[in-house]
């Protein structure tokens, strides 16, 4: 554990969930691979559709609907439609279609591992402060088996901007009725978790498991309260 600006102690903690409770790298590369069988199985005139064929439409729609980014449920959602609408399928097709390959999606994206470690970390923090998660990402907490350990899950799209804009941090101590600078904000991302929970007012915790130098990292913009490399050193702070 590594301190960087005074710290107090937290009277909550939010989390993000992707690569912070747990690996998400395999995970990512399944529902991939899994999500483009899929799309590929669903109609015939799917069947030559390549992952850079996808990846245009999504693009596509990125232009066509910046806001979109936001949410990567519906991005994706959208990007599917679309690919399938420039196949050549109706657009009745075309919805049933992403419907289908989105249910495949999801299937595998809450597929991660969680570790008794995690478990006991959440578990012993749940009962000293409340915990809520502030995801950017589409993994379901209630299919990780999470859910139990937090008091509210904000999820960029459906709740606000996605993160490092600050709408989910101010949702989250509007929730917790506490003053952010109260809530300590635990996350692997120095854009997204660490700058984006500072200019917020929170208190930031980085979490550091891949060995990386701080002082040379491109991406840290700002510096945390303090740097962990494993999820249970944050009981001590309590």
């Amino acid at each position: 554990m590594r301190f960087y600006r005074p710290i107090h102690r937290p009277q909550a903690i939010t989390f993000d969930l992707d690569d912070t409770l747990y690996d998400n790298r395999q995970v990512i590369l399944t529902t991939v691979e899994k999500t483009h069988q899929a799309l590929q199985a669903w109609h015939p005139c799917l069947a030559s559709i390549t992952t850079g064929d996808y990846d245009q439409a999504r693009r596509e729609v990125e232009l066509q609907t910046p806001a979109i980014t936001h949410d990567m449920t519906a991005w994706r959602h959208a990007a599917l439609k679309k690919v399938m609408l420039q196949a050549g399928l109706s657009t009745q097709e075309a919805e049933s279609g992403a419907a289908a390959v989105m249910a495949v999606f999801h299937q595998w994206r809450s597929a991660a591992h969680i570790s008794p470690l995690t478990h006991q970390v959440l578990a012993e923090l749940a009962t000293k402060v409340p915990l809520v998660a502030i995801t950017n990402g589409n993994a379901d907490v209630e299919q990780l088996g999470i859910a139990d350990y937090f008091t509210l899950v904000l999820r960029a799209g459906p709740d606000g901007r996605a993160k490092p804009a600050g709408d989910l941090y101010q949702i989250a101590a509007r929730g917790l009725s506490l003053s952010p600078n109260h809530i300590l904000h635990v996350g692997d991302d120095l854009i997204t978790d660490v700058q984006g929970a500072l200019i917020a007012g929170y208190q930031a915790c980085w979490i550091n498991d891949r060995q990386q130098n701080i002082a040379t990292t491109r991406l840290a913009r700002l510096l945390p309260h303090l740097e962990i490399s494993r999820l249970d050193s944050l009981t001590s702070l309590l």
